[in-house]
């Protein structure tokens, strides 16, 4: 579907969350606001927040263009109002249905839907003479109108990769293999031979499309010379057979940034499928899975480790080593600590992208040893009998 038709099922404005009459600045932020909250590295496997992240994009795209906002805002005020209409009504709701009906211009002329649709045959399938020429007819301004058998965008990509704990909190770089289409390394990507490059179509001067007149409405449609891409090539590639595009293995160093989260995904543009014949290449989405960690687990920024300490260190007091994504530290325990508590030391957790790290949280669990020899037993029960000496009852206020 051509993007003019689009316009008349959506409503831009409302998918930002604007008044039609919105500023240039007023749209920045309202994108701005919306694609923070629906990124997709923010709501990974959410595909619905992931349909809106690319409403709200499409949407800024064409209002944050003044041409393109332009079109977009004749397009809907001339339907709105009317100057398209079937025995004297609108298209309410979208577009019309019903092959055999006829519409009539605000000049006067008629004509008949299914003429629009299925370019005379009362269907939808129609690909020259229906609704796209009309639209292609209106907003061809000068040539720049595409057709469907431009060369387009490649495909996007997805692939995955599995890191390590650490390597996920603190960043790294991994090569990623992917076999894809590529652009074709002999013609990079023109697809004419090499020494050669296409030339400007002479019968549409480069644009894809012919005009023509039809009755009151004037229509393009695209050159059959060049097929719509707007130049021919004489002596094509024979390594791609002229399409720009070879598939390939090659390998992608991907900058893994620190703090990913296991199931995100991380958007490498430009890095997907070729686009033929010099087209822009689709991106590659990485999905990184993040292996689990003997010592640490993490809550947003923050990492988390259980610390294993005896009674003593508990009871006396200690500063012991903790391991932290970069070396160690020394942690104070306070004497008195009771098993279970948790130190925070701030600093030490997972990197930021705006700089700074989160904390590091530690939790102390008493170990208790599982033998004693005859000294330490002794001594323990000396420590007992003096506990209870001086009134200590760990079950004081046990069922109050």
């Amino acid at each position: 579907m051509a993007p003019q038709r689009e316009w008349l099922e959506r409503d831009f404005y409302k998918d930002l969350g604007v008044a039609s009459d919105a500023s240039s600045e007023e749209i920045q932020k309202a994108y701005r606001k919306l694609a923070a909250e629906l990124h997709p590295d923010r709501n990974p496997g959410n595909a619905e927040a992931e349909e809106r992240f690319k409403r709200v994009s499409e949407a800024k795209s064409v209002l944050s263009d003044p041409e393109k906002k332009k079109e977009y805002d004749e397009t809907r005020a001339m339907f709105a109002g009317g100057r398209f209409r079937g025995g004297g009504n609108g298209f309410p709701g979208g577009f019309p249905g019903g092959g055999g009906t006829t519409y009539t211009t605000s000049t006067g002329a008629d004509f008949n839907i299914g003429d629009l649709f299925g370019g005379g045959g009362g269907g939808g399938g129609g690909e020259s003479g229906g609704f796209g020429d009309i639209f292609e007819g209106l907003f061809n301004r000068g040539g720049r109108a595409q057709s469907t058998s431009r060369p387009r965008r490649g495909k996007d990509l997805e692939t995955e990769t599995t890191l390590t704990f650490r390597d996920a909190a603190v960043g790294t770089t991994v090569p990623l293999r992917v076999t894809s289409p590529s652009p074709c390394t002999s013609c990079h990507g023109s697809g004419a031979k090499a020494g050669t490059s296409p030339k400007v179509c002479a019968s549409c001067n480069g644009s894809g499309y012919v005009s023509r007149n039809q009755g009151a409405f004037g229509f393009s449609e695209p050159c059959q010379d060049c097929q719509g891409t707007g130049s021919r090539i004489d002596d094509p590639c024979t390594d791609c057979a002229g399409s720009g595009v070879t598939v390939r293995a090659r390998t992608i160093n991907v900058r893994i940034p620190p703090g990913v989260e296991d199931g995100q995904r991380i958007r490498l543009a430009g890095q997907g499928e070729a686009g033929r014949r010099g087209a822009p290449s689709g991106d590659l989405y990485v999905v990184v899975h993040v292996k689990a960690d003997r010592v640490f687990t993490r809550t947003g920024q923050d990492l988390k480790l259980t610390l294993p300490v005896s009674i003593s260190e508990l009871i006396l007091g200690a500063t012991v080593s903790v391991p932290t994504l970069e070396g160690s530290v020394g942690v104070k325990i306070p004497a008195g600590t009771t098993d279970g508590r948790t130190l925070r030391v701030r600093g030490r957790g997972v990197p930021k992208r705006a700089g700074g790290a989160g904390d590091l949280l530690v939790t102390v669990k008493v170990a208790v040893p599982p033998k004693l020899d005859d000294a330490a037993r002794e001594a323990m029960q000396v420590y007992a009998q003096a506990e209870r000496a001086c009134g200590f009852d760990p079950r004081a206020d046990w069922g109050r």
